[in-house]
């Protein structure tokens, strides 16, 4: 993201967010997890990835992100067709549940929402 834009714009994926040549802006990475922006440095690593979906590796100094290498996600989740790891959560009426328990006859799909805001 650029910082020209507030937490709500970048949650709600606003094109200005990843508006490019904005004169005077500074590349930020934005966690939508916890809707915080963090500085780049350097900046020329981010360079060319605005709005890409990436891991970022490097120190946090407060909101100062002091980057060592970033790696570009060439995908967000399993593959089709691929085969889900063990897991176990909790359902909305407080059950446990996991990959055997939801398991049917022919098989199961798993739908996550990316981000939900509730």
């Amino acid at each position: 993201m650029n910082n020209n834009c507030t937490a709500d714009e970048a949650f709600n994926e606003v094109a200005k967010c990843t508006q490019k040549d904005v004169p005077g802006a500074k590349l930020m990475l934005y966690d939508d997890t916890t809707r915080q922006f963090y500085t780049l440095d350097p900046q020329d690593l981010a360079q060319g990835h605005l709005g890409d979906s990436m891991t970022a590796a490097g120190t946090l100094d407060g909101t100062i992100l002091h980057l060592t290498s970033l790696k570009m996600h060439t995908s967000i989740g399993l593959a089709v067709g691929a085969k889900a790891p063990a897991f176990s959560a909790r359902d909305q009426f407080g059950n446990l549940q996991s990959l055997d328990t939801l398991k049917g006859p022919k098989g199961t799909v798993l739908l996550f929402f990316r981000s939900a805001d509730w």
